[in-house]
């Protein structure tokens, strides 16, 4: 009997993979990453107004790049690769004409950020989402922020859509709708030229984009109107029913299969979120707690129906059925700044640095681009070995984890980043330790969240970039969170999970749950809590509270060490 196959197609915030397993054991057969050109060169993007944009050439360049490396580097026949799913940051959406194409790829858009993918971290939108959830609180009628923690935030679907149809009416008046980016490549994929018949991702659309079926999909018009009248029309061009990921999208499009040298006969799955297939692809289950850790953490849980009944979780990204594994309820978290906290202290050093090589008479061009880049590989490397080596202490200095806003608990993507307890003997070992125990403390916030609203948490799994990578991060986040932390094997987890949707779509396996007790990779760390830390911690996630709640306002006076 022949093994099936099918392919994971994970799109992150720098890159897209694609990966081939064996359904029938997990086996990752290869991989291939594409870079994306337009997005490493800075275009589209403003930082410092918090504008991250990318163009949707990127991604289908990566679409076909990645697919087609790894059907030849496999070498598995065609007729052996059964299914592909997509997943891909959110919220992302862009605008799209009537045939569900993005506005980016006429040549009018092509040049226009505000017709390109709005990317899940632009925080452009933060006085849209200020309006939401004022609007939702006091319209009269029903909260439709309830099942999304209470609180809408910029990173999400409606707000930024509301921010770029204020801003360009030329966008505004083009669009014929909106899609999230997992719904586009997957649209694109199966030949779906009707916005309005694309099998909408259910984990997209109830985490970011209000959808709920006790009130029969998205928000009414006469709440969106409230908004713009703009956005009331918009609904009629968006979507009612929403799909899982164990469901077929369609089948590849004859003009796909051919580009990618496979079947027509492949099975497309809806699409889906990087975090949620990630955490399909490191054994979620309940009472499990899986991190995803890369720029930001998406944290994720199931639940059953019994014991979620009609508990509403404040301050988290969403409660939906079927967002994560069908039959149950997906509840996702995260912080907006993880392994972008530490990137931007590593920019923060390096910049300056480099413009003072590059101005250097004393090296030839070749000698500078070398000593620079060697500078880039290694700081983060020089800096982890430096702060292991700094004896833990409750009158370090401590930081906060907001640099890109805080997504959860409580979002609120106006607040920024602090330290506090300086002295003349802190050196940059010193502040990216503090940094690193921030965003570990960020995390204790959430798990600290879940558990005060009656969410149990047995096992936490970590995954992704920073959990395979730094140990540093790692042990301090046990010892923050006084728990163990189990890492999982595949450095490819979200990519993987996808490839685990697509077999049940595919019709492979029966159920998302079997797809992973069959395709799992496993586990192969576990970092233990130190106990000496461990009390230290505590005295120093006290102050990061406080410290928190004086930048917040909601403190008149500061702490101090």
């Amino acid at each position: 009997m022949k093994d099936n196959f099918v392919i994971g197609l994970d799109y992150g915030s720098d890159s897209v993979r694609a990966v081939i397993v064996n359904a029938g054991n997990g086996e990752v057969k290869t991989s291939h990453v594409f870079w994306y050109p337009r997005w490493k060169e800075g275009k589209y993007c403003d930082p410092v107004t918090n504008q991250f944009r990318q163009h949707p050439l990127d991604h289908f360049e990566g679409l076909e790049v990645t697919i087609k490396a790894v059907v030849n580097e496999s070498g598995i026949p065609a007729d052996q690769i059964k299914g592909i799913c997509v997943d891909t940051t959110g919220s992302s959406p862009m605008a799209v004409d009537k045939k569900g194409k993005p506005l980016a790829f006429t040549p009018e858009f092509a040049e226009n950020p505000n017709a390109l993918m709005v990317l899940w971290k632009d925080h452009t939108a933060i006085k849209e989402a200020d309006e939401i959830n004022e609007l939702a609180r006091n319209w009269g009628g029903e909260d439709f922020t309830k099942y999304e923690g209470g609180i809408y935030s910029s990173e999400w679907f409606w707000a930024k859509i509301l921010h770029v149809i204020r801003e360009d009416k030329a966008v505004s008046e083009a669009a014929y709708s909106w899609v999230e980016h997992c719904d586009v490549i997957t649209a694109e994929l199966t030949g779906a030229n009707d916005p309005l018949e694309f099998k909408r991702s259910r984990c997209a659309a109830g985490h970011k984009a209000l959808w709920h079926e006790s009130w029969d999909g998205l928000p009414p018009k006469e709440f969106l109107g409230q908004l713009d009248p703009r956005l009331a029309d918009l609904r009629d061009r968006l979507y009612t029913e929403t799909y899982t990921s164990d469901l077929p999208a369609g089948k590849l499009s004859p003009e796909w299969a051919k580009k990618l040298g496979l079947n027509e006969d492949t099975v497309v799955a809806v699409g889906t979120f990087d975090a949620h297939a990630g955490a399909v692809g490191g054994e979620v289950a309940e009472n499990t707690l899986v991190k995803v850790m890369g720029t930001s953490t998406c944290d994720i849980m199931v639940a059953s129906y019994d014991a979620i009944g009609d508990n509403l979780v404040k301050g988290i990204c969403g409660q939906v059925d079927g967002s994560v594994i069908p039959g149950t309820i997906g509840l996702e978290a995260g912080q907006s700044g993880f392994g972008d906290v530490l990137a931007w202290f590593k920019k923060l050093l390096i910049e300056p640095a480099a413009k003072l090589i590059r101005a250097s008479n004393k090296l030839d061009d070749a000698a500078k681009e070398s000593l620079i880049h060697e500078m880039d590989d290694n700081l983060l490397i020089q800096l982890t070995n430096e702060a292991l080596e700094i004896p833990l202490s409750e009158t370090a200095p401590v930081a906060l984890d907001w640099v890109n806003g805080r997504r959860t608990p409580d979002a609120n993507q106006s607040l920024k980043g602090a330290l506090m307890g300086l002295n003349m003997g802190t050196d940059a070992a010193r502040v990216f330790k503090a940094l690193v125990e921030s965003i570990c403390f960020g995390s204790k916030k959430i798990v600290d969240r879940f558990k005060e609203e009656g969410v149990q948490i047995d096992t936490v799994i970590g995954m992704g970039g920073v959990a395979k990578k730094s140990k540093l991060v790692m042990q301090t986040m046990a010892d923050v969170l006084n728990m163990p932390i189990k890492i999982a094997t595949s450095d490819q987890a979200p990519a993987l999970g996808a490839a685990m949707y697509a077999s049940v779509a595919a019709g492979i396996h029966p159920d998302t749950e079997t797809a992973i007790a069959t395709m799992t990779n496993g586990f192969d760390a576990v970092y233990e809590p130190n106990p000496e830390n461990v009390e230290v911690y505590e005295k120093l996630y006290e102050k990061y509270e406080a410290f928190g709640d004086f930048v917040e306002g909601k403190k008149t006076i500061a702490v101090t060490n």
